[in-house]
């Protein structure tokens, strides 16, 4: 009998979903929308004095992108 006191670590992809994981993966995926959304506000705010020779807005939100998935130590 072979006594290994060697551990297998999980990969990204192999990370049992359970609720707390979930949880914190809604949790930090708001935080980052919230923060990103703050800081577009932000700039919006100071340039909005901004403008062409027309009278156009110089910086404009233009809409959203659609999610995109991105990948970290917790998995997708």
């Amino acid at each position: 009998m072979i006594n290994s006191k060697v551990i297998t670590l999980k990969k990204p992809g192999e990370f049992v979903e359970d609720p707390l994981t979930e949880l914190l993966r809604i949790g930090a995926r708001q935080l980052i929308a919230d923060a990103v959304e703050a800081e577009l506000q932000d700039l919006l705010q100071h340039y909005a004095e901004l403008r062409n020779e027309k009278g156009h807005m110089q910086v404009v939100r233009n809409g959203y992108l659609p999610e995109r998935e991105i990948l970290t130590g917790l998995g997708p």
